[in-house]
């Protein structure tokens, strides 16, 4: 049998791929609101909103099913992690409730005719800020600026602000702006079929290079963490991630958009999957290894034993709700006039 430690590191990996697969695509359809582009601006803005409306809270659970699982199996670690890198997790939380109320205010506004002041720039600017301080958040865990003395954990924008998190932030952004379009191909008919194709190029090609600098950044600012990456196993989901994202390129230039949506996930999944392989066996590089950050056995047992019977209703409800709101291919394009114009932001 496994052992209890390995297994909740395990499924929290898992939980935290989920939530950029899923979440990530909700912040990126947010930031390519703000990105819309050409004649059909609108009409994408439009597309997204609806794809998006359905199940924007849903999407957070992941996120606070990762939470739950740090306090629960791991509670050393996330008394560290919330202690050192408390501003770009708050600016998240900040983020991610302006983001939910710009939305619902929207929502409500276009339901009355009334519209909130404002309310698209909110939702567009907490679309950004979220997944970057969440990447830079993450990306600090491997950086090896969190230091831990006699249990005092070291704070500091040193810890958290530094080239490579800042760089860990664009990679968050650019996974988000990449999911987000490859999702809506398949939602959405020519010719907005054909925008979001150019949208999930652009993006891809924005990921691959960010991914690309990242490099030599961790061989300057985190050597060991590069080094477990890049001189051991970890290097694998590396090279997989690259094939993947190359295949991905090439079947959205094919227009195969439904087996595109299986590599853009694919590419993604690698990429989280690889980060997480470099990180262990520490939940902190060079700092809190993921024993020393683990409840007692008795504690991670327990939480084990019962995530099965949680999954058991969680699964089969997100799986309903994806399908029922899975969306059918539509122009989008609304009457001619209609709402104050094209020229109409929201």
């Amino acid at each position: 049998m496994a052992d209890p430690v390995t297994l909740a590191a395990l499924v929290l990996v898992v939980a935290l791929i989920l939530y950029t697969l899923f979440g990530g695509a909700d912040f990126g359809g947010g930031i390519w609101t703000a990105l819309a582009f050409g004649p059909r601006a609108r009409e994408q803005r439009e597309a997204l909103f609806n794809a998006i409306g359905p199940v924007w809270e849903t999407n957070h659970v992941w996120l606070i099913f990762i939470v739950v699982t740090l306090f629960t199996a791991f509670p050393s670690g996330f008394a560290a992690l919330f202690i050192a890198l408390m501003p770009p997790l708050v600016l998240a939380l900040i983020g991610i409730n302006f983001r939910g109320a710009a939305f619902a205010f929207r929502h409500y506004g276009r339901e009355t005719g009334r519209e909130v002041p404002l309310s698209a720039t909110v939702f567009e600017i907490a679309s950004v800020l979220t997944p970057f301080t969440l990447g830079m958040a993450v990306s600090a865990t491997a950086s090896g600026t969190i230091t831990i003395n006699y249990g005092v954990t070291a704070t500091g924008t040193a810890v958290w602000f530094t080239p490579f998190t800042i760089m860990g932030g664009v990679i968050g952004l650019a996974i988000c702006a990449y999911l987000a379009p490859v999702y809506m191909t398949v939602r959405v008919a020519p010719p907005l079929q054909d925008d979001f194709r150019d949208a999930a190029i652009a993006a891809g090609v924005a990921l691959g290079v960010a991914t690309a600098v990242m490099v030599p950044l961790s061989l300057r600012y985190a050597p060991g963490f590069s080094q477990r990456l890049l001189e051991s196993w970890p290097m694998l989901f590396v090279v997989l991630a690259v094939f993947a994202g190359v295949g991905t390129q090439l079947l959205l230039l094919w227009r195969r958009f439904k087996v595109a949506q299986l590599g853009a996930g694919a590419t993604v999944v690698l990429t989280v999957a690889g980060f997480a392989a470099a990180l262990a066996p520490d939940l902190i590089v060079g700092e809190m290894s993921l024993e020393a950050a683990a409840a007692p056995r008795a504690s991670l047992v327990a939480y084990l034993a019962i995530l099965p019977f949680g999954a058991l209703i969680l699964i089969p409800s997100l799986v309903y709700l994806y399908w029922t709101f899975r969306g059918e291919p539509s122009s989008a394009l609304p009457p001619a006039g209609s709402e104050n114009g094209s020229s109409e932001k929201m």
